[in-house]
């Protein structure tokens, strides 16, 4: 169905060929623009709070550990053991204060062997018995961790701290129904250590903590780690929370001020966190509601010795402002883009008009002459292509035929009958010429178009570049992150394209061909995960027994290698044992292997694990296995996959000749 486009003029059907592009097609791929542009902006934030958590939970984990530390200190100290030796033991109080101060904990006490409290630094309380949290269950049993003290357990140990504690609950939206007022339970960094004797035995232990309830300096403090000043663009502000339950027992979140006096201490988190974060033990990351505003937010479960999840640890972004400059910056891109649409539009036009205008002439000029007119001419037009020249050459066509035709007008009657016949196929010439100009000039103008068509693409990037020459320092300045943005995603683009072209075209993209030793550039590409390993359990195991070399890139081939170790560390979180081998193959090759101790590979899995697009991953593109056997393909080598038998586990093998096929 072609709505009677066949039937339109030339002025119509370039008019259309011109506006449907850039009427329908532009403003479709501007609206994807934008939508895309949004979508990654989104991300870039979740991104960004899933970095600030891992550094808040750093320092978190720094500080219990440094609370560990100086609790195994005092429990190995000389003095303790000469106080625990003395008949009267009337220097221990003392004794135990001093080590509070100087080891900077909240509380410290000392226990029997058998976990009796005997004395805290308020003074003695021989034989009595407390279940505190985080006590092990065995004597000889060292602990630190998150603790949550019962009122009781807390004014036993450390009565001074008691007032400290109690936090009365604000009525907060969408929390989850809680019938009581206050919180009265205590969030503790708690560490208990045996005190032993030469022998091994255990005398008893030393249980010191940190009480994180309104402890404002302890989550500043992460804060200014976490958020320095001036680290947030636009006005934004991070924040820093510690929950014990669902309840904010220390923040920076202002209440309803920012004067940095209303803390939201006692506000409580939303029942969908809760279940998420307490619940199931997930890490929250995604928009949320802190209090009385939106923040990018981040929460992370904490777990007590024994394992239960008792408290949350938090980190967000104040969102308003970053929304503002996310749409201020995608409201920039589409003026950009519509100016871009207009302006191509108004050259596409002018375009158009120097090609029918041309020919609509020719047209008008033929009816004349068809009319009777013989003198009729197009005379001259604005165009110098081949239309124009089309036109001129109709002109001097008519000239001879004028001419001609005057010629044979003084000729006898007798060869009027021949000068007739002349003159039919005169014009049958003329039709001729007429189509064939014609259709030369449909396939310029195609072709034409066609590089018309493609120029608003180039022309963003132009623009772009423009825009960076003409908007002065600051403006590029505050921009910076977008055009870094939309820079790095046309290099993707550029990417992208490469990347399939070297399957397309492979010889055209090959690297130059070199003797490689496996085992040499394997610990290259060790080296290249390391970080990655860092953050693991896990072992290697290195087993080099070949004595060929390999024919390929070196640098492409440290692509293949890094690949199928990064996938090979992942299969791994829990940690295992990563197997690095490399042994001859076949009468002149080489077998380079990496085996992981993971969960191994299903037969579905293994069917398509070579396939462009096939991941198991949230985040992966499927496309590295794919690029990687293609590359190893191109110098006559191969990537095969299976599974292990004997520990459970997979194995991926790189074949490479010797020498590589011409």
């Amino acid at each position: 169905m072609n709505f009677g486009f066949a039937k339109w003029g030339i002025r119509q059907k370039l008019l259309a060929m011109v506006l449907l592009p850039l009427g329908l097609v532009l403003p479709l791929l501007g609206a994807l623009l934008l939508w895309w542009s949004s979508a990654a902006f989104d991300k870039l934030l979740i991104a960004k709070v899933r970095a600030d958590l891992a550094v808040a939970h750093g320092y978190f984990e720094r500080v219990l550990g440094e609370v560990g530390a100086a609790t195994a200190t005092v429990a190995d100290s000389h003095a303790l053991h000469l106080a625990l030796a003395a008949p009267a033991r009337d220097a221990m109080v003392p004794l135990l204060r001093e080590f509070k101060a100087r080891s900077r904990l909240d509380f410290i006490n000392l226990r029997s062997a058998e976990g009796r409290l005997l004395f805290t630094d308020s003074g003695p309380v021989d034989g009595v018995p407390s279940g505190l949290a985080g006590m092990p269950a065995a004597g000889d049993i060292d602990r630190t961790s998150v603790e949550r003290l019962e009122p009781a357990e807390l004014a036993l140990v450390a009565p001074a701290l008691s007032e400290q504690v109690p936090i009365a609950l604000v009525e907060t939206s969408n929390a989850a129904p809680d019938p009581r007022a206050r919180e009265e339970r205590a969030l503790v960094l708690l560490s208990t250590h045996a005190v032993r004797a030469r022998d091994g035995r255990v005398l008893g232990h030393v249980q010191g903590g940190v009480l994180l309830n309104r402890n404002l300096p302890f989550i500043d403090h992460i804060n200014e780690i976490v958020y320095p000043e001036g680290s947030l663009p636009f006005g934004s502000v991070g924040t820093a929370t510690l929950f014990l339950g669902d309840v904010r027992v220390s923040t920076n979140v202002r209440l309803f001020s920012h004067d940095g006096t209303d803390r939201a201490i006692g506000t409580r988190v939303s029942q969908t966190v809760r279940d998420a974060v307490l619940g199931r033990g997930q890490t929250w990351l995604d928009r949320a509601f802190v209090v009385n505003d939106w923040y990018v937010s981040a929460y992370e479960p904490l777990a007590d010795g024994a394992g239960e999840r008792i408290a949350m640890l938090y980190v967000g972004i104040l969102e308003s402002p970053l929304r503002r400059m996310k749409i201020a910056a995608l409201a920039v891109i589409g003026a950009i883009f519509f100016a871009v649409m207009l302006g191509a539009t108004a050259v596409s036009l002018r375009a158009a008009r120097t090609v029918f205008r041309p020919v609509e002439q020719m047209a008008r000029t033929m009816r004349e002459v068809e009319g009777g007119a013989a003198q009729a001419r197009v005379g001259p037009v604005a165009s110098g292509d081949e239309i124009g020249q089309l036109a001129g050459h109709l002109d001097h066509l008519l000239d001879v035929i004028d001419e001609k035709t005057r010629a044979l007008q003084r000729w006898n009657a007798e060869l009027d009958a021949k000068v007739k016949e002349r003159t039919r196929e005169l014009e049958a010439a003329q039709t001729q010429l007429v189509r064939s100009e014609k259709l030369a000039t449909v396939g310029q103008l195609t072709a034409s178009i066609a590089h018309e068509v493609n120029n608003p693409i180039a022309v963003i990037q132009g623009n772009l570049d423009l825009l960076r020459q003409h908007a002065g320092a600051d403006v590029v300045a505050r921009f910076r992150t977008e055009l870094r943005l939309i820079d790095e995603q046309i290099e993707r683009v550029r990417l992208i394209v490469t990347q399939l072209l070297q399957f397309a075209r492979p010889g055209e993209y090959a690297g130059y061909v070199e003797s490689v030793q496996p085992a040499r550039v394997l610990e290259e590409s060790l080296v290249l995960v390391r970080h990655l390993l860092a953050a693991t359990r896990i072992v290697v195991e290195r087993h080099f027994d070949s004595e060929r070399t390999g024919a390929i890139n070196r640098h492409e081939l440290q692509q293949v290698l890094v690949n199928l170790l990064v996938n090979a560390i992942h299969a791994m979180p829990q940690g295992g044992t990563l197997t690095l081998f490399t042994r001859d193959w076949g009468g002149d090759g080489v077998e380079i292997g990496i085996a992981d101790t993971g969960a191994g590979l299903a037969p579905d899995v293994l069917a398509e694990l070579f396939r462009p697009f096939t991941t198991r991953k949230k985040d992966g593109t499927g496309l590295g296995l794919w690029i990687s056997r293609g590359i190893v393909e191109r110098y006559g080598g191969d990537i095969q996959a299976r599974n292990r038998d004997d520990r459970g586990g997979a194995v991926f093998s790189v074949f490479l000749r010797s020498e590589a096929p011409a």
